[in-house]
């Protein structure tokens, strides 16, 4: 009696053997190929699109899409569309997936490969480019960022929430606080009357002094203002990191968290207030945003990268179909809680 060999890929009271193989045989194809373990590796924390990505890698962009392909229907990439762009990202490993421990030894193991110095260079020089842009923005439009912002949402409609979500800390008037890109120093005026170690940084330096006209003008004297980007700053500890309202502007978001992760007191707090993913590209040239807001899972991601814990979180909804997310992350604690 002879027996169809399809029939050995099933089983009667399961899904098919065949899927978990193809699943498998992706999985193997993906990784057989440099390039493409080179492209998993610079998609660690960051996302680039394809133009960023023929750049670093130095390849026309009709054989990187090739490679790009592939690692998506082996399911290793993931995608979001920013405006005109679609930008990569290394796709999350759940636990459920098929084979999800060995995609995370092979991860593991890409991410000890090292980057060569040209395509750091590169790297930053992208990054940079980023944000210059935002920069500009900024240089132009100092005298309007009130105005600009409201465009998506006035602080009116979000201020006494997210100083609710402060005063829940805890956090003594001694505390240490950074916040960073301050806009016009609202936000920092206000915490002047809660806190008196108050730091403010930002790499613009018309909003900056904008910040400090505002504080200077309200009686706050003692806020420490720095000029630069929080790779920039060494030799600190904060006991809070605010973000409202500026991740979207930041180059780097991934980087930039770890960056907070590294300046956080071993009990700190680092906030973010900022929108939710959306599709409204006109932000992009009226506001100066670099992001289109984003998901849950990028803020969570990006900080456990980090080391930090998502603590808490709550939503906000607006006019014009924006909403605001505010975010929570502390340090990871040992098994001893410290």
């Amino acid at each position: 009696m002879s027996t169809n060999p399809a029939s050995i890929l099933y089983e009667s009271s399961s899904r098919p053997v065949a899927e978990p193989l193809l699943t498998l045989t992706a999985l193997h194809k993906a990784l057989a190929d440099s390039l493409r373990l080179q492209i998993l590796r610079l998609l660690k924390s960051e996302s680039f699109s394809v133009l960023e990505l023929c750049r670093i890698l130095d390849i026309r962009q009709s054989a990187l899409s090739h490679h790009l392909k592939i690692l998506l229907q082996a399911g290793l990439l993931s995608t979001r569309r920013e405006g005109t762009s679609i930008y990569y990202r290394r796709a999350l490993v759940h636990d459920h997936a098929d084979f999800a421990e060995s995609r995370r030894h092979v991860l593991e193991a890409i991410d000890t490969l090292p980057i060569s110095t040209s395509q750091n260079r590169k790297i930053r020089q992208i990054q940079q480019e980023r944000g210059l842009s935002s920069l500009q923005f900024f240089r132009r439009n100092a005298d309007k960022f009130r105005e600009k912002q409201g465009l998506i949402v006035g602080r009116g409609q979000y201020a006494a929430s997210l100083h609710e979500v402060i005063s829940g800390l805890g956090l003594e008037k001694q505390a240490r606080v950074l916040e960073v890109g301050p806009g016009e120093g609202q936000l920092l005026a206000e915490l002047a009357e809660r806190f008196q170690r108050l730091t403010a940084l930002d790499n613009s330096p018309d909003m900056l002094e904008k910040a400090r006209s505002t504080t200077v003008a309200a009686g706050h004297q003692g806020i420490e203002f720095l000029l630069g980007e929080t790779r920039s700053v060494t030799d600190r500890q904060f006991d809070l990191i605010i973000f409202d309202m500026v991740l979207h502007h930041i180059p780097s978001p991934a980087m930039t968290i770890k960056d907070c992760a590294r300046l956080l007191a071993p009990s700190g707090t680092l906030l973010i207030c900022d929108l939710s993913r959306h599709d409204q590209d006109w932000v992009r040239e009226s506001c100066g945003d670099l992001w289109l807001g984003f998901d849950t899972t990028d803020l969570r991601d990006w900080a456990g990268q980090a080391g930090l814990e998502d603590h808490q979180g709550s939503f906000l909804g607006l006019r014009n179909g924006f909403q605001i997310q505010m975010r929570m992350f502390s340090k990871k604690r040992d098994a001893r809680g410290r």
